[in-house]
């Protein structure tokens, strides 16, 4: 025998109350109209309930709402038909198909289960009954119903119905506070005046969404991933799923999302710093593994652009969480001078397959086959570095040091600022035009190709910018004439590959305050588990 079976509250076809009966044998079967072999099963549970109803509690739980009424019309049934169309006793019961039959003993036991319609079931628990109830067996034509029918599937199963009874039922993991929205209020129109958008429309975060945004992770959805600044809110996996169902995500992006959430709220990348800054700081996210091809991110066409669902959206969650759970909101917290569009998204992933080099991740010290996500603190970009003519790699290493240039200002040198070079597959080639050139020897080359003397950095009638000229004074020529180039490591130079195969055009990203003061870029090994 099984365990009980949970107890249920549903309105019969007089709008009256019933629950599973106790203290006495019941007979109780799910139905829904629509359904062929219920109808077929119909005619047999109404015998059975002329039968052996003075002893035995027959009622039907049907899934159909309004078409219940006609389901008993059709078969004249005269027990009882309880409505179900919510399917919470179904998915409480745990039913797969209709009809599902359950005998239940007066302990609360069941003694016999089965589904669909197989004729030699049905005749034993018709003996079965005439056997407990001491009965005559219930007159049926056994020989005029089908040898054997299969059942069709339960309405809860559907996944929009699964998934909202699933939050709902005790023991969800669904935490948050929960936002009751009046049925004559437009909910994206709600969203908006309640501060949780970006400035686009959302995806409302219903309960059942979010249920299928948490299968995405095997990680506890109570699990605490960061603290985010500035209000140091609590980024619970549960709170991430929820951002990331505004965003647009699909289930197969939240493990990225969380690595990126769990990056930038790190001391190292200071996410407080980034998004308060006045000179617009944004995350870029770059991805790098087999998670790229699994999730269908882009790395080659328009990687850096619209189009591609993955790139938009894990970026845009991103910064949803540390607008929602920080509290970084344009006018608060988040006080750039002219904004950033970067702080919707910038997400893309690095086209390693067109690489010559080591994708970044391995350069930051992971395995080629770890999934990994890197991210960036930048003001600016992406910047096109355009050049059609060069056929030489020299030459097309030094426009790429040329276009590197304007990060803050050409006349600004010698800079510890990080800048995120985009080289395009055609660069690629010109570069390996005579063989292996690897990434030191285009840093070393972008440092050779933007060398100017410290007097070009003095502040003159052109620009403002630079040296004041009682400090250039006192440098003396010598001093002044010393070459520098624009970075002051090539450290600070990080070079990735995307882009497609067509256009010679690479792309710059300007960076933010380096190093202890600002940003240091982080990466983080996704979860995949």
């Amino acid at each position: 025998m099984s365990r009980a079976q949970p107890d249920f509250l549903l309105n019969d076809l007089a709008d009256q109350e019933r629950r599973l009966p106790v203290d006495q044998m019941s007979l109780i079967c799910f139905v829904k109209e629509d359904c062929e072999t219920c109808n077929t099963a119909a005619p047999v549970l109404e015998a059975l309930h002329n039968a052996y109803g003075d002893k035995l509690k027959v009622l039907l739980i049907a899934q159909s709402g309004e078409a219940n009424a006609v389901f008993a019309a059709r078969h004249n049934l005269s027990m009882p038909v309880l409505d179900d169309s919510a399917c919470k006793t179904a998915f409480e019961w745990d039913i797969e198909s209709v009809p599902s039959v359950f005998l239940i003993q007066k302990d609360g036991s069941v003694s016999t289960k089965f589904e669909g319609f197989i004729r030699s079931d049905w005749e034993a628990l018709s003996a079965e009954l005439s056997s407990l109830t001491t009965l005559p067996a219930a007159q049926i034509d056994w020989s005029s119903l089908p040898a054997w029918r299969p059942g069709c599937g339960s309405k809860h199963l559907d996944p929009t119905v699964y998934d909202k009874l699933r939050a709902e039922a005790e023991g969800s993991p669904i935490r948050a506070r929960r936002i009751e929205v009046g049925d004559s209020d437009d909910v994206a129109e709600f969203m908006f005046d309640q501060g949780f958008s970006d400035g686009l429309p959302l995806v409302a975060p219903t309960p059942e969404r979010v249920m299928r945004m948490l299968s995405g992770t095997h990680r506890d959805p109570q699990e605490v991933i960061a603290i985010v600044p500035p209000n140091m809110g609590e980024a619970t996996v549960e709170k991430i799923a929820i951002n990331a169902v505004m965003a647009g995500c699909k289930p197969e992006y939240l493990p990225v999302v969380i690595a990126a959430v769990e990056a930038v709220c790190t001391d190292e990348f200071n996410i407080h710093g980034v998004t308060a800054t006045t000179m617009g700081a944004a995350p870029v996210m770059i991805v790098n593994g087999p998670i790229r091809e699994k999730i269908g991110m882009n790395a080659g066409l328009g990687a850096l652009g619209a189009g591609n669902r993955a790139n938009a959206t894990i970026g845009r969650a991103l910064r949803l969480v540390v607008r929602n759970v920080g509290g970084a909101a344009t006018g608060g917290v988040e006080r750039s001078c002219l904004g950033n569009p970067m702080k919707f998204t910038m997400c893309f992933a690095e086209h390693e397959e067109r690489s010559p080099w080591a994708p970044l991740h391995v350069e930051r010290g992971f395995e080629p086959e770890d999934s990994v996500v890197t991210i960036f603190a930048m003001t600016g970009g992406p910047v096109h570095i355009v050049d059609q003519t060069s056929r030489a790699p020299d030459q097309i290493a030094g426009s790429l040091g040329l276009g590197l240039e304007g990060v803050f200002l050409p006349k600004l040198r010698n800079l510890p600022v990080d800048a995120l070079l985009v080289v395009c597959p055609e660069h690629i080639d010109t570069l390996m035009r005579e063989g292996e050139y690897s990434k030191e020897r285009l840093r070393d080359r972008i440092q050779e190709a933007t060398m100017r003397p410290l007097s070009d950095m003095v502040q003159d009638a052109v620009s403002g910018a630079g040296i004041p000229p009682e400090t250039a004074a006192k440098m003396g020529a010598s001093a002044l004439s010393k070459q520098v180039p624009k970075f002051a490591g090539k450290e600070f130079i990080h070079i990735v590959v995307a882009g497609s195969d067509a256009g010679k055009f690479s792309s710059a990203f300007h960076g933010w305050a380096t190093g202890e003061v600002g940003s240091i870029a982080v990466s983080r090994k996704i979860d995949m588990g």
